[in-house]
């Protein structure tokens, strides 16, 4: 593949993921994101074979799924493992919106495509229950139900995308990055009965 080819095919998906967060799926024809992309949409059926594997591209191309596996490779008690969760779902949805925005319109809408959104994410969530688990275990945590425990952690990370519904009585400056990061740590170690004396 030429670089010109290389440079048209990440056009595409550059524009599709724009418009894809900002229209949806549904909402976006091939001929808008050729538009956006400044191709010839006869191009999306030669790199791609059209918007449904366009979508698919998108995760191939963008979700941090090497890092992932990295995550997976490394050896931490639950504790770290779990801190470590936290601040990469933290900063993928800070760094990349629009992908963030795509994933939640897909799982809100239970759409046909979250298989694709599935076999990326659900290793995620599934080492995170194993960190819980570990972690009771271990005596690290003190919580009662393994599963309510695990969509405690995960609505702590996500739902602050939601906070345009609450923003009228959101009183303080937006924290940066790192420190949503590490208040959110705080708060899900000592939600899961981990207080700082303990580790």
């Amino acid at each position: 593949m030429t670089q010109t080819e290389l440079d048209a095919k990440m056009r595409i998906l550059l524009a599709a993921k724009k418009l894809f967060a900002a229209q949806g799926f549904d909402g976006t024809s091939v001929r808008q994101i050729c538009d956006e992309a400044g191709a010839n949409v006869a191009l999306v059926s030669y790199h791609f074979g059209g918007k449904e594997n366009v979508f698919a591209a998108l995760f191939d191309q963008f979700f941090p799924s090497e890092r992932i596996d990295e995550f997976f490779k490394q050896q931490m008690s639950p504790v770290e493992g779990i801190k470590l969760i936290i601040a990469e779902v933290i900063r993928f949805r800070k760094t990349d919106p629009e992908l963030a925005k795509i994933t939640d319109q897909e799982v809100v809408t239970r759409s046909p495509r979250t298989h694709h959104l599935k076999r990326r994410i659900l290793p995620l969530w599934t080492k995170l229950r194993g960190l819980l688990e570990e972690g009771r275990e271990r005596g690290d945590f003190r919580f009662g139900s393994l599963d309510q425990g695990l969509l405690f952690v995960m609505g702590s990370v996500l739902f602050p995308k939601n906070a345009h519904m609450v923003e009228s009585i959101l009183m303080e400056e937006p924290l940066s990055v790192e420190r949503l990061i590490e208040e959110t740590q705080i708060f899900v170690l000592r939600g899961l009965g981990m207080v700082e004396s303990d580790k």
